[in-house]
């Protein structure tokens, strides 16, 4: 008994916890979120998000700079276009905000490596993800063209991965395709496989101004009563070749997270969505948490079983937690 309760007070000492701790957390799996927007001297804080900001490209370095100081260097960009229109004709634009965005930034921060949404739903009138007809469905076929295109415009500017996060069958094929009939057959794809209909993605229309004007996207994105169904859609993105897999929101789905590290070996990304890190930051704000749980909630992400996090929170742990 002498000899357990010694054992118990080495335990509580910080260097012995971090030794025995079965679950490690570093900066190197994070993924950073940015919404860049058309515009000169952009730099806006979006309302329902404390501290993430729309940036125009002349003052993304403001951003840019923190980040690699904090030693993020992993990001997934969002563009906010002036014009918008039904067939989303400036998320393939060769002068399209996020061509430029990587371009600027594969120029001025070489070490950084640059993942792309490949959606439509930023860049249509309409807000959703596709090519809709006169009695307003998406036509799954027809957006697969599209998203080859967006796709093969962002591979041109110098995209180092891309991400699909449109959720059309048969995508992840057609994209792959694309890229390879072109000369970037080695550039990777992570596929939002396990996308959910989700309240959660809230905030994040606001910032990425992407609200579907008519309608939801509930015929196209996932019902989070069903956990079969994302097992079906991991296994049918990986055959179609996603190099990564992903499950979207994050803290809701964490038994999704689980299931899909327990059946697939391919790399698993988790999104820790905008609803998540808004309520987090409401609840620090008001006093009911401290700034600790933001690492709860990351590690149990981690602890699921993802191997790279897509979250808000990056930047805040990788400061908090810089050796």
């Amino acid at each position: 008994m002498k000899n357990f309760n010694r054992t118990r007070r080495l335990r509580k000492s910080r260097v012995m916890r971090d030794m025995l701790a079965e679950t490690s957390l570093s900066v190197e799996d994070f993924v950073y979120p940015l919404f860049i927007i058309e515009g000169i001297n952009v730099k806006e804080e979006i309302s329902s998000m404390e501290n993430i900001f729309r940036y125009s490209i002349d003052r993304l370095s403001e951003e840019l700079d923190e980040l690699a100081e904090a030693g993020i260097n992993k990001l997934l960009l969002f563009g906010i276009p002036q014009h918008k229109d039904s067939v989303a004709s400036q998320a393939y634009a060769e002068d399209g905000i996020i061509q430029k965005a990587v371009r600027f930034i594969k120029t001025n921060y070489p070490d950084m490596l640059v993942i792309t949404d490949i959606c439509m739903c930023e860049y249509t009138d309409h807000g959703h993800c596709g090519i809709i007809d006169e009695k307003g469905y998406v036509k799954n076929d027809l957006t697969l063209e599209y998203l080859g295109k967006i796709s093969l415009s962002h591979a041109r500017a110098g995209a180092d991965m891309i991400a699909p996060s449109d959720m059309m069958d048969g995508r992840i094929a057609y994209i792959r395709q694309v890229l390879d009939e072109n000369g970037f057959e080695e550039l990777p794809i992570m596929a939002y496989s396990a996308k959910y209909s989700s309240s959660f993605y809230g905030p994040f229309r606001e910032a990425a101004d992407s609200a579907p004007s008519f309608g939801d996207r509930k015929t196209y994105q996932m019902d989070y009563r069903n956990s079969d169904e994302a097992m079906w859609e991991h296994m049918n993105d990986i055959e179609e070749g996603a190099d990564i897999i992903m499950v979207k929101p994050a803290l809701a789905y964490l038994d999704i997270i689980q299931r899909t590290a327990d059946m697939f070996l391919k790399p698993i990304a988790a999104y820790n969505v905008s609803g998540e890190y808004s309520m987090i930051m409401n609840a620090i704000k008001q006093g009911l948490v401290d700034e600790s749980v933001i690492d709860e909630v990351l590690y149990s992400i981690k602890r699921a079983g993802a191997k790279i996090i897509i979250s808000y929170h990056a930047k805040s742990y990788a400061r908090r937690h810089k050796k």
